[in-house]
């Protein structure tokens, strides 16, 4: 079988005027995850990773400088979302304010009413990101082993695909919410993929982290 394993970025600049860097913690969690994972993984075959700059730096910190960069593994644009819902407070959102609007806004997005709304619709993202996913699996291949550097959303949109294909926009939205609350920074996931398709074999692994290094946001 082959397996792929989605890695969620490091920690990025939250609150920052640019939240697409890296923070300190970021960077050390990207080695550590490297370190880990050349220790006790087999040796990728592939490595993918989205455009996103923290994508680019994650790979950079974990040793897989030269990762084919496809876009389809892009966070959707979560500060669009955000800023689309129509109850977003005024003035800077603390964490704990910031992540009850993500939720709500979150909500709206997924239930496909306001499509117009938005750069990218719901049923857009989901689309972009299963087509990675199946690129990806095929890759993979027989007994390879393929790495993809992305974001929370984009594992939460592969989870709920793998966990329910068949699912409808509502459903798959659900699903995702679900998967995307909890996602630690440079966690990875594992798929394995078989001759009967693409199945998760694990979520949200973090063993090369402790303390100050595990993080949410």
């Amino acid at each position: 079988m082959g397996v792929v394993i989605l890695v969620r970025h490091g920690q990025a600049s939250f609150g920052a005027d640019d939240y697409d860097v890296l923070s300190e913690t970021g960077w050390q969690q990207g080695r550590l995850l490297g370190e880990w994972l050349r220790e006790k993984a087999d040796r990728p075959t592939a490595v993918v990773r989205g455009s996103m700059r923290r994508h680019r730096e994650t790979a950079e910190a974990a040793g897989w400088a030269d990762a084919v960069v496809d876009p389809g593994w892009d966070e959707f644009d979560h500060l669009g979302v955000v800023a689309a819902y129509p109850d977003v407070p005024p003035g800077e959102l603390d964490n704990r304010e910031f992540q009850r609007v993500f939720e709500l806004a979150t909500a709206r997005w997924t239930a496909g009413e306001h499509d117009g709304e938005y750069h990218e619709p719901w049923s857009a993202f989901r689309t972009r990101v299963t087509a990675s996913l199946d690129d990806v699996c095929a890759q993979a291949g027989p007994g390879g082993t393929a790495v993809v550097v992305t974001s929370g959303g984009p594992i939460a949109a592969a989870c709920a695909a793998l966990v329910d294909p068949g699912a409808d926009d509502a459903t798959f939205g659900r699903l995702w919410s679900r998967f995307n609350t909890t996602i630690v920074n440079s966690s990875f996931t594992r798929v394995v993929v078989g001759s009967t398709g693409a199945r998760i074999l694990t979520f949200n692994e973090h063993p090369h982290l402790e303390g100050e290094h595990l993080t949410y946001r």
